[in-house]
């Protein structure tokens, strides 16, 4: 598991908000991550700027952290907002000091990096009670969308791994295809 990453020629199919606010609206991704205007977010997962779009205007500065370059590149053609900086890096490895994020979060795609070492570094950059949020596939889904059963986790391991990393969860909902926690950094 963990090693589903999607591919940047199907990035279009990210756009569909009809698809994507499905599984997780805007409100309850802004409602998870309670957000002043003064914070400093990143999104784990970028993709095409998506769910990042939705953060930029609540936030001071959002970092959207993707592994393909290609997919900066379709958020480009679209249009970043001036307070987000893209930045090309696996999340095991963020280039950005310790404690100076103020909350992060990934919409489907913790499967795609979920190890020991990217939870240590979310952990490293998130401030003291920072916030965590995680909404992806469960692996209680039926598979019709999202990546393949075998590459998904349930609720309960993610909210396992994230406990094991120093997190303390404060939030936990399971639905048909997805899951949604919320953490905060000790």
């Amino acid at each position: 598991m963990g090693q589903h990453i999607f591919d940047a020629s199907r990035a279009d199919k990210l756009e569909r908000a009809e698809r994507r606010y499905r599984f997780l609206s805007a409100e309850e991704l802004l409602w998870a991550l309670d957000l002043s205007s003064e914070e400093t977010v990143v999104d784990l997962g970028s993709g095409t700027g998506f769910y990042t779009d939705d953060v930029a205007p609540y936030a001071r500065t959002v970092y959207g952290v993707d592994v393909q370059e290609a997919m900066h590149d379709y958020y480009r053609e679209k249009g970043v907002p001036e307070n987000v900086d893209l930045l090309t890096t696996e999340v095991s490895d963020l280039p950005v000091d310790a404690d100076s994020i103020d909350a992060a979060f990934s919409t489907m795609t913790y499967h795609e990096f979920a190890s020991d070492d990217a939870l240590a570094e979310t952990g490293r950059v998130l401030a003291p009670e920072g916030r965590l949020v995680v909404v992806d596939w469960s692996a209680t889904g039926t598979g019709d969308a999202g990546p393949p059963l075998d590459e998904r986790f349930t609720a309960t391991e993610a909210a396992d791994a994230l406990s094991d990393a120093g997190f303390r969860i404060e939030y936990e909902a399971v639905r048909p295809e997805t899951f949604l926690l919320v953490a905060t950094a000790k």
